[in-house]
């Protein structure tokens, strides 16, 4: 499995950075209030990535050999994936609160209570995407060096039979 790419994480947060922009702009346009996301949700995606490290922190100690339970490759998978796609949210969540801070900041007056919101917001995606980041190093064996190439004698990589 490969890691998570700053690419792949850079264009999640400008898809969400369009979209949180966009959004603004299009409720102001018909007269309406901003979007102002709950205070709850920057806890949320703190806790998020609390647990997504809490998951994979046994899965580090299986891997360097202090703990004595072996190595569940299924939950390995899962951690790994969780903490995948929390970078990913994190990205995209930081990315619409960049849209809205910015639609925010641009505006004659900037409302004190959205602008808070949106901010707290930044910052709990932020700590998810980094935690998230964490955990998936946690998760990363080191590569060992028959896993390179496999041999012929292996079933379904190597050459056909058929051949």
């Amino acid at each position: 499995m490969t890691r998570t790419s700053a690419g792949a994480l850079i264009v999640a947060a400008l898809i969400g950075g369009v979209v949180g922009f966009g959004i603004d702009q299009l409720l102001t346009g018909a007269g309406r209030a901003t979007f102002t996301p709950s205070l709850l949700l920057p806890v949320l995606l703190v806790l998020l990535g609390a647990a997504t490290v809490a998951f994979a922190l046994p899965i580090r100690r299986a891997i360097t050999g202090r703990s004595a339970e072996p190595i569940d490759p299924f939950r390995a998978v899962r951690v790994a994936m969780l903490a995948k796609a929390s970078s990913v949210v994190g990205a995209v969540i930081a990315g619409l609160a960049t849209g809205l801070l910015v639609f925010l900041l641009t505006r004659p007056v900037a409302p004190v209570g959205s602008t808070v919101a949106v901010i707290a917001t930044l910052v709990g995606a932020l700590v998810l995407l980094a935690a998230a980041l964490v955990a998936e190093h946690l998760c990363t064996i080191r590569k060992d060096d028959d896993d390179e190439r496999p041999g012929p004698d292996e079933p379904g990589l190597g050459l056909s039979h058929h051949d």
